[in-house]
């Protein structure tokens, strides 16, 4: 079988690398489409998959990425035309579906954010649309969603992946207690259309925090590299190329993360996560923030910071929860995939 599979953020590689992995040994193919936006092509090359670049970074301004949409649908059509794909499945790329129908493929879209206006189109094309449990039905419903088409999996997104190596994570973090003033900060997604909160915000905390911690700036994109590599910043550790997971995981004391996958990510595997996030959360950042998993301060200062330090245990646990369902929801998707074609 012949699947495509288009990336249009960095974690969308990551949720769909075991997928990849399992699938393609077992003699199956992928044809691999991303546009150039945040790590995604970075990323993808550190994987050594084969893949095309279609559509470059937009925006974000929802009219440019309003005129972008039908240029990069047509792009993605010319490109795929006459090579034979049997199905298709995306995560949160709005182009996918359209293309698909477009080309007669069937498609799965699956995405968590139900404050993305992209899911609108997207709900009406494809032939089947996956959410977590803990997404409301009724929020999907408003944006055009048909029941008869949506699934919810078990736990959170994160869980689809991460099941293969959390456990060895949080076993390894067990092990020793690693460098307890390393610090890993994730800002805000200042390019998304669902992001409507403050720009640099963290920058003064971040200047009082680097004098006594090992800080570590993991920047969305470009422009993010360029603001944290001001001398001002001098002292913050801000890698030009994206850090591999298991190494943020493993040594990571503290993550402050201003909303997205790798917040949620980090606090699925136990480690002391907090929230500063300045826009309205996702219902999966709720589920998370109620059960104990992360905590949301968006006006963090240096003493929450050091409570949280002095008082966090790690949830190895609860975490062991959601990893047992993201194991199931990705025998889900990969069973739904399979057989979506038949």
């Amino acid at each position: 079988m012949k699947i495509w599979i288009d990336f249009i953020n960095s974690p969308q590689v990551s949720f769909f690398e075991p997928l990849i992995e399992e699938l393609t040994s077992r003699g199956h193919e992928f044809v691999l489409t991303c546009r150039d936006s945040a790590n995604t092509v970075k990323l993808v090359r550190q994987k050594g998959w084969a893949h095309q670049i279609v559509g470059d970074r937009v925006d974000k301004s929802l009219w440019k990425k309003l005129v972008a949409f039908p240029s990069r649908i047509h792009k993605l059509r010319s490109y795929l035309k006459g090579r034979s794909v049997d199905v298709a499945i995306c995560q949160s790329s709005f182009y996918l579906p359209l293309t698909a129908r477009l080309l007669g493929i069937p498609s799965i879209y699956t995405n968590d954010n139900e404050h993305a206006i992209g899911n609108i189109p997207s709900f009406l094309f494809a032939d089947k649309i996956f959410i977590p449990e803990n997404l409301s039905i009724e929020k999907i419903k408003r944006q055009g969603a048909r029941m008869s088409r949506t699934f919810q999996y078990p736990g959170i997104k994160e869980g689809v992946y991460l099941w293969v190596k959390g456990s060895k994570i949080i076993a390894e973090r067990s092990k020793h207690e690693g460098d307890q003033k390393v610090i890993f900060i994730r800002p805000e997604p200042q390019t998304a259309q669902y992001y409507s909160g403050k720009l640099n915000f963290l920058d003064d905390l971040l200047l009082e925090l680097q004098k006594e911690y090992k800080v570590t700036i993991l920047a969305r994109d470009r422009s993010q590299l360029e603001h944290y590599t001001q001398p001002k910043f001098e002292g913050i550790y801000v890698p030009i190329d994206p850090i591999p997971f298991d190494e943020v995981a493993i040594n990571c004391r503290l993550f402050i993360g201003a909303g997205g996958s790798m917040t949620r990510e980090m606090s699925m595997i136990g480690i002391p996560t907090i929230s500063v996030y300045q826009g309205e959360l996702l219902d999966v950042d709720k589920f998370l923030i109620q059960n104990g998993y992360m905590v949301h301060q968006p006006d963090l200062s240096l003493d929450f910071i050091y409570n949280i330090l002095n008082q966090s245990k790690e949830a190895g646990a609860n975490s062991a929860l959601l990893i047992e369902k993201g194991k199931e929801a990705y025998e889900l998707f990969k069973s739904e995939l399979l057989n979506l074609k038949k």
